[in-house]
């Protein structure tokens, strides 16, 4: 984990855990001339199919806690890179186990991952086989001149984002730095923290998410998690948009979502 030394700043100026500093989602705060969008439905959370022999999710790496077939089925049918599905799919595995009460959904993080990155192929880049982005994903230097981006001084001295005077967000789901140390998870169980690492990166997502809320389920607690994820009602409805759209059409089990390992 970052051990770099914290300068404390509200936490909303951190626009939670993650800043869509990439041009392509924007973290604008919400212009008044503009009109007020409505706040998206929750979409349904959606449940992967867990591998079997797995009895409880703990000293599992998050990539091996789906079934490999379901994994390579629903990655192909959404374009999804299959490296980053495991991860999403893992993550929710995960999460149904360790906070059951969040019913988070595979679709939510991957609509978070798709927006942010492009599922962490934003820029060239790619997932290589231990799951890390190669080259590594960052985001604009935060000093306020770009357009729909905030000032953020640095926190890290550079360590995770290579800039020491301004704060970047980095790796497959966007993270600032300092708010990476607050939330990181080991979620390929290799003893490091990587914001660059899909495992780690999205299982820290997973958790940031659940903290801020008490039920995906439902419309206001899912809107509200995604808006301190990014404060913008903009990015709620194209993560919502993007969730939806992995929904299968007629899969009546999909509706209500439970815990795969008991």
């Amino acid at each position: 984990m970052n051990t770099a030394k914290h300068r404390r700043r509200p936490l909303q100026l951190l626009a939670g855990a993650i800043v869509s500093a990439l041009i392509m989602a924007g973290c604008a705060p919400q212009n008044d001339a503009e009109p007020a969008l409505e706040p998206p439905e929750a979409p349904q959370q959606l449940m992967p199919v867990s591998a079997e022999d797995i009895e409880s999710t703990e000293g599992v790496p998050l990539a091996e806690l789906a079934d490999p077939d379901w994994v390579v089925d629903v990655a192909t049918e959404h374009a999804i890179p299959h490296r980053a599905m495991a991860a999403y799919a893992g993550a929710a595995l995960r999460m149904a186990e360790t906070h059951p009460e969040c019913k988070i959904g595979w679709n939510t993080l991957a609509g978070v991952g798709g927006v942010e990155t492009a599922h962490a192929s934003h820029g060239g880049s790619g997932l290589d086989a231990h799951g890390v982005a190669q080259p590594a994903i960052y985001g604009p230097v935060l000093d306020g001149t770009t357009e729909g981006t905030m000032a953020v001084e640095d926190t890290d001295e550079g360590d995770l984002d290579g800039d020491d005077e301004w704060e970047r967000a980095v790796g497959p789901m966007q993270f600032l730095p300092e708010t990476w140390e607050r939330y990181a998870q080991d979620g390929n169980l290799d003893g490091e923290n990587d914001p660059q690492q899909i495992d780690d990166a999205v299982l820290t997502a997973a958790e940031y998410l659940c903290h801020n809320t008490k039920d995906l389920t439902a419309d206001e607690q899912w809107v509200a998690a995604i808006t301190t994820y990014n404060q913008s009602m903009a990015y709620a409805r194209n993560v919502a948009a993007t969730a939806t759209s992995f929904e299968p059409e007629e899969d009546a089990s999909a509706a209500e979502p439970q815990a795969a390992i008991q």
